[in-house]
C-alpha cells in the first residue's frame, strides 16, 4: 500500500495558467525558456491524465528548444516509467538531477521510482535532496514519503521526525498524522500517538471527505486498549471487522485477541 502511496506522488502536478495552442507550435517572438516550460506542463499534465501520446508530443517540444533541460528530463523519466521501460527511465532521471542538482522535483521523481523498485537507501538520498528545498511546493509530500523510507529501511525515530515535518508543513494532512501516531504507537509512545490521532479523528468528523481505513481502525483501537478504553476499542474493532473483514489490520486484530486470551 505505502509503495502505491508514494507511486501516486509522481503524478501530482496539474496544468497551471493558460497557453494558446492546440498542435502548432507558440509563435517564434514566444520566449524560448517560457515556452519550454509550457510544454514541460503540458507534457506533465498529459502524463497525470494517462495520455503518453500527447504527453511525448508536447515533451518533443520542449527538448527541441534544449535537450539538456532538467524539467523536460524527469518528464521523459515520468513517460518511461509509466510505460514500464526501467532503464530508460532511470537514466532520464540521472540525466536530470545530474544536469541540475537543484531541480528538486528530479529527486522526487527519481526517488519515487527507486522506492517503488525497493532501492530504499538510494531513495532516501533522493527525499533528503527534495527536502532541503524550502520553496518547493510540496515539500509536506516529500517529508511524507521521506517517513516512508526510513520505515523501509527499519529506522522508526528516523520516520518519527519525518512524519513530524510533514504535519507540520501540512498543518495537519490527514495522512500524515495517520502515519505519525502509527509510527508512534509502534515505538509504544502512546501519549504523543492519541495527541496527533485526536487531530486524526477531529477530520474525520468534520469532513465528508475524510473517512476510516483500516489503518485508522487499527491504530486508534491500539491507543483505546492502552488506555483501557474498552468502548472505543471495542466500537473501532466492530468497524474493522464489519468494514475491512480481509485487511491485514484485522487479522493482525484477531491475532492481538488471541494474545490476550
Amino acid at each position: 500500500m505505502k509503495l502505491a502511496a508514494v507511486a501516486m506522488l509522481l503524478i501530482g502536478m496539474v496544468l497551471s495558467g493558460c497557453v494558446t495552442t492546440t498542435d502548432g507550435r507558440f509563435t517564434r517572438d514566444v520566449d524560448p525558456e517560457k515556452a519550454q516550460q509550457k510544454y514541460v506542463k503540458l507534457a506533465t499534465a498529459y502524463v497525470g491524465q494517462g495520455n503518453l501520446e500527447r504527453a511525448r508530443h508536447h515533451l518533443d517540444r520542449a527538448l527541441e528548444i534544449n535537450d539538456d533541460s532538467a524539467p523536460a528530463l524527469a518528464v521523459q523519466g515520468l513517460i518511461f516509467n509509466v510505460e514500464g521501460e526501467d532503464e530508460l527511465a532511470e537514466r532520464s532521471y540521472r540525466r536530470a538531477v545530474s544536469v541540475d542538482s537543484g531541480y528538486t522535483r528530479a529527486h522526487v521523481y527519481y526517488g519515487a521510482f527507486l522506492y517503488s523498485k525497493r532501492r530504499f537507501e538510494e531513495a532516501r538520498d533522493q527525499f533528503r535532496a527534495a527536502a532541503r528545498d524550502t520553496d518547493y511546493d510540496d515539500r509536506g509530500g516529500v517529508f511524507f514519503n521521506l517517513g516512508m523510507t526510513e520505515e523501509r529501511l527499519g529506522n522508526p525515530e528516523a520516520a518519527e521526525q519525518a512524519y513530524q515535518r510533514a504535519v507540520e508543513i501540512t498543518r495537519g494532512d490527514a495522512r500524515a498524522l495517520l502515519a505519525l501516531s502509527t509510527v508512534l504507537v509502534e515505538q509504544e509512545k502512546y501519549s504523543r500517538a492519541s495527541r496527533y490521532y485526536s487531530r486524526l479523528q477531529n477530520l474525520i468528523q468534520r469532513s465528508p471527505n475524510f473517512s476510516h481505513s483500516s489503518e485508522s481502525l487499527y491504530t486508534g483501537l491500539r491507543i483505546a486498549r492502552h488506555f483501557g478504553d474498552r468502548d472505543q476499542a471495542a466500537s473501532m474493532a466492530l468497524m474493522l471487522k464489519n468494514q475491512f473483514p480481509e485487511s491485514v489490520e484485522y487479522q493482525q486484530y484477531k491475532v492481538l485477541i488471541d494474545n490476550d486470551r
